[in-house]
C-alpha cells in the first residue's frame, strides 16, 4: 500500500511541472507579440487618428451648437469657393437653359472642428458627417434643377484639418436659366452664367468669393459640344440686394458659346437658295406651258414653307425677328414672285390674243393688194419700228378711230431694191409677228437672280 501511494504522488508531480512549463510558454509568446504590435503600431499610425471611440468625440461635435455658423455675432466669415467644370451636357435654346456638371468646393475655418495632431495630417470623412457640422448654405441662382450625385454612394467629401480648416467638395449637376438673345441666330454668340450665392446669411454674416480670382475656375479640355465652340470661362462676383432681406455675396460662372453654322448652311441655307434657284427656270419654259410653270411654282412655294416650318419648330417663340427670318422671308418672297410673275404673263398674253382675234374677225382677209404682204403690230411696237424693215413702204389701211388698238401696216415690197428679200419670202405671203417669249420673262431672267445676288452680300456682310 505505501508503494502504490508513493507512485501516484509521483506521476501528479509529473503532471504539475508539465502543465506549469506550458503556462509559462504561451505567457512568453503572447508578451513578444503584444511587443512587437506595440512597436509596429507607433511607427506606422498618428495616435490622433486612433478611433478609441467615435469620431464626433475626437472632433468634439456634441460639445458644440453647430447650428451656428462659425464665430456666431462677430465678423463676417470668409467662404473660399472654387470650381472645377467637369461637362457642359447640353444647351437648350427651346427651353433656354443649360445643364453642366461639375465640383463644388467651400474653404473655410471652424476652429469647433480642430484637434490635436503630431503630424500635421488631415482627416477626409464621407456624407455621413457633413449632416453634424455646419456648412455653407450656397445655392444655385436661377436654377431650374440640381441634385447631387449619389452612384455608389453621395459624392460628398469633407477634410478637416487640425487648425481647423475645412474643405467640403460635392459633384453636382445643375439646369440653370440662360437669357438667349437670338436676333442673330443662327450667326450668333451666347453669354450664360452659373450664379451661386448664399440662401441665408447675408453679406455681414458670410463673405463669399473666389478662392484664386480668377484661377479658381478649373475646366476639363475635353469639353465640347456639337453645335457650339466653348471661347472661354471666366469668373465675376459682386453684391445682390432683395429689398426684404439685405445684401448678399454673388458669384458668378460666365462662359461665351459660338454657334457652328456648318449646320445650318446644309440644312436651312443651301436648300432655300436652291429653291430660289429653281423657280427661276419657270422663266425659261414657254408661257404657254401652264401645266409646267404652275406645277414648279406651287412646289417651290410648299418647299420653302417646309423649310420655315421647320426652322421654327426647333426654336422658342420669340416676339422679334432672327437673321435666319429675314433670309427664309426673303427667299420665300423671290419664290412666290415668281408665281405672281408668270401669273401676269399669262394674262397679258391673254389680252394680247383675245385683241389680235378680235382684229382678225374686222379684217378677215388682206389678201387683194396686189405685190404686197401685211404684218400685223400689237401696242409693243412703234411707227419706227415698222420704218426700220428698209425696203418697204408703207401704207395706212386701217380707219383713223382703230389706230390706238391696232395698227395695221402693208408693206409694199420694191422689186428693183429687194430682189434678195423676193428670194427669202417668194411671194405674196401674208405673216404675222407672234412672241412666243414674252418681255416680262427676258427681263425677270435679269432682275430676279441680280437682286437675289445683291440681297446675299448684304446679308452675309452684316450678320456674319
Amino acid at each position: 500500500m505505501p508503494y502504490f501511494a508513493k507512485l501516484f504522488l509521483l506521476i501528479f508531480c509529473l503532471v504539475l511541472l508539465v502543465e506549469s512549463r506550458k503556462h509559462r510558454r504561451r505567457r512568453w509568446t503572447s508578451q513578444l507579440e503584444v511587443q512587437k504590435a506595440s512597436h509596429i503600431y507607433k511607427k506606422n499610425h498618428d495616435l490622433t487618428k486612433t478611433r478609441k471611440g467615435k469620431t464626433e468625440q475626437l472632433l468634439r461635435v456634441d460639445d458644440h451648437d453647430f447650428t451656428m455658423r462659425p464665430a456666431f455675432g462677430g465678423p463676417a466669415i470668409p467662404v473660399g469657393v472654387d470650381v472645377q467644370v467637369e461637362s457642359l451636357d447640353s444647351i437648350s435654346e427651346v427651353d433656354m437653359d443649360f445643364t453642366m456638371t461639375l465640383y463644388l468646393r467651400h474653404y473655410w475655418k471652424d476652429e469647433r472642428l480642430s484637434f490635436p495632431s503630431i503630424t500635421n495630417k488631415s482627416m477626409t470623412f464621407d456624407g455621413r458627417l457633413v449632416k453634424k457640422i455646419w456648412v455653407p448654405d450656397v445655392f444655385f441662382v436661377h436654377s431650374k434643377r440640381s441634385f447631387i450625385h449619389d452612384t455608389t454612394t453621395d459624392n460628398i467629401m469633407l477634410r478637416v484639418f487640425p487648425d481647423g480648416h475645412v474643405l467640403y467638395s460635392m459633384r453636382i449637376t445643375v439646369t440653370a436659366m440662360c437669357n438667349m438673345d437670338f436676333s442673330r441666330f443662327p450667326l450668333d454668340s451666347q453669354t450664360c452664367s452659373l450664379e451661386l450665392e448664399s440662401y441665408a446669411y447675408t453679406d455681414e454674416d458670410l463673405m463669399l468669393y473666389w478662392k484664386n480670382g480668377n484661377e479658381s475656375l478649373k475646366t476639363d479640355e475635353k469639353i465640347s459640344l456639337s453645335q457650339f465652340l466653348i471661347q472661354k470661362f471666366h469668373t465675376t462676383s459682386r453684391l445682390a440686394f432683395y429689398s426684404s432681406t439685405g445684401w448678399y455675396n454673388r458669384l458668378y460662372i460666365n462662359f461665351t458659346l459660338h454657334r457652328h453654322i456648318f449646320f445650318f448652311l446644309l440644312q436651312t441655307y443651301f436648300p432655300a437658295t436652291l429653291m430660289v434657284m429653281l423657280s427661276w427656270v419657270s422663266f425659261w419654259i414657254d408661257h404657254r406651258a401652264v401645266p409646267a410653270r404652275v406645277s414648279l411654282g406651287i412646289t417651290t412655294v410648299l418647299t420653302m414653307s417646309t423649310i420655315i416650318t421647320g426652322v421654327n419648330a426647333s426654336m422658342p417663340r420669340v416676339s422679334y425677328i432672327k437673321a435666319v427670318d429675314i433670309y427664309l422671308w426673303v427667299s420665300f418672297v423671290f419664290v412666290f414672285l415668281s408665281v405672281l410673275e408668270y401669273a401676269a404673263v399669262n394674262y397679258l398674253t391673254t389680252v394680247q390674243e383675245r385683241k389680235e382675234r378680235k382684229l382678225r374677225e374686222r379684217f378677215p382677209c388682206m389678201c387683194g393688194i396686189p405685190h404686197s404682204k401685211t404684218m400685223m403690230l400689237d401696242g409693243n411696237y412703234s411707227e419706227s419700228d415698222a420704218n426700220s424693215l428698209a425696203g418697204y413702204t408703207r401704207s395706212q389701211v386701217v380707219p383713223e378711230e382703230e389706230k390706238q388698238e391696232k395698227m395695221v401696216v402693208h408693206l409694199t415690197m420694191s422689186s428693183e431694191s429687194n430682189s434678195s428679200r423676193k428670194r427669202g419670202l417668194k411671194g405674196h405671203v401674208g405673216l404675222r409677228i407672234i412672241q412666243n417669249t414674252h418681255a416680262i420673262d427676258k427681263y425677270s431672267r435679269l432682275i430676279f437672280p441680280g437682286t437675289y445676288i445683291f440681297f446675299n452680300l448684304i446679308y452675309w456682310s452684316v450678320f456674319s
